[in-house]
């Protein structure tokens, strides 16, 4: 037996085939050093398979690792002060003991803080599920990613992906080197959520402490605790109980093949602030996106969506702009308002700010008519 990187975990002999492939869209400087499984960028290597300890017939499923606490190594025993992105694909699904769940196929896409995820690292993804989901021999698709901005990742994914094969978002609150380190069971059940049939055409998914959130309305909603993801008002979807999945509802909002909205083509996406706004802050920080070259803005109101007269004024500078009134508060709707929705300004309905900003990105690849964003925001 050797000795694995994940606290407390022995690895016995790899019981499945791993073919790594290393990649990443952000820059060599902001790379860690981190373990890998290749010597040779693009490179592919497959782990030999001890044929007595495979079960025949199990479901391919492609994992593409971003980096993220899953992937995170700190002082033994500890769950902070740790750095993420350290340990790459391979050791992340050997720790997760996948070899009866199905075949592994596993990508570093790049191995990096999810602060630091870009629209570009984004529209990576999306372009490689779209690809590889042509191959009928992959059931599904696991994506491990920092829980920071997990949310906003999956749900740009719900929007742009053009698969209904089952695709599931995870990651950890607990670095690899943590007791009790939550990434190796999330991975785990991910991998049984994505091999399962019963996940296809469900959009996609978020699996984090036994339950199955819709990419829609997932939030992280603690900074520590590793149940910490919710849907607010509407719950999980379903749980995966070990290797048993288990759904109760399901979205009903357009997501995956049922969207307008085609990716392939791009390079970057436009440019959208979510500004948060306070007692006496000044409104002229809206002339300084606008200046920018912000092609919108998201506002993380008050109450249903309300500002101060002073961002109504600098809005009014500014009538090239799309603004989209959210809320800071936790979970609700905004309402229609004749006061606020004039001009340039619209309503996102129920989603989060951060979903908001994700939502008029894609939006504005299509149109920079209000008339026209608010249907989109009223159908997604």
């Amino acid at each position: 037996m050797k000795k694995n990187l994940f606290q407390g975990v022995a690895i016995l002999p790899i019981a499945f085939a791993l073919a790594i492939t290393t990649g990443c869209a952000t820059t060599e400087q902001s790379q860690p050093q981190v373990q890998t499984a290749t010597t040779a960028e693009s490179a592919v290597v497959s782990t030999p398979v001890a044929e007595k300890k495979v079960k025949k017939n199990l479901p391919t499923v492609a994992i593409l690792a971003t980096g993220g606490t899953i992937a995170g190594t700190g002082a033994e025993g500890k769950s902070t002060n740790y750095k993420p992105g350290q340990l790459n694909v391979e050791a992340l699904a050997q720790a997760a003991k996948l070899q009866d769940v199905a075949k592994v196929h596993g990508e570093q896409i790049c191995n990096i803080n999810s602060d630091d995820i870009t629209s570009e690292i984004w529209l990576q993804i999306a372009n490689r599920i779209n690809k590889l989901a042509k191959d009928p021999a992959i059931s599904g698709f696991v994506i491990t990613h920092g829980t920071d901005t997990l949310d906003e990742t999956a749900y740009f994914l719900n929007l742009a992906l053009k698969t209904d094969k089952p695709v599931v978002v995870t990651g950890s609150m607990r670095p690899a080197t943590a007791i009790s380190a939550d990434g190796p069971l999330n991975l785990h059940q991910s991998v049984a959520l994505a091999s399962n049939p019963a996940a296809k055409g469900k959009g996609v998914m978020a699996v984090i402490s036994d339950r199955i959130y819709g990419a829609r309305d997932v939030r992280k909603i603690s900074t520590f605790n590793v149940n910490a993801f919710s849907s607010g008002d509407y719950g999980s979807m379903g749980y995966v109980i070990d290797d048993n999945v288990l759904f109760y509802s399901q979205p009903v909002k357009k997501h995956t093949v049922n969207t307008e909205f085609n990716v392939s083509n791009l390079k970057t996406l436009p440019k959208v602030a979510v500004l948060y706004f306070n007692v006496d802050t000044d409104g002229s920080v809206i002339d300084y996106y606008a200046q920018k070259g912000y092609k919108g803005i998201v506002i993380a109101g008050a109450g249903s969506g309300e500002y101060s007269v002073s961002w109504k004024e600098a809005i009014a500078r500014h009538p090239e702009m799309i603004v989209v009134r959210s809320t800071r508060v936790g979970t609700g709707y905004v309402a229609a308002s004749d006061d606020y929705d004039i001009a340039n300004v619209l309503r996102c309905d129920d989603l989060q700010p951060q979903k908001a900003a994700v939502l008029l990105r894609l939006a504005l690849t299509k149109t920079s008519k209000k008339a026209e964003i608010q249907k989109i925001f009223d159908k997604y």
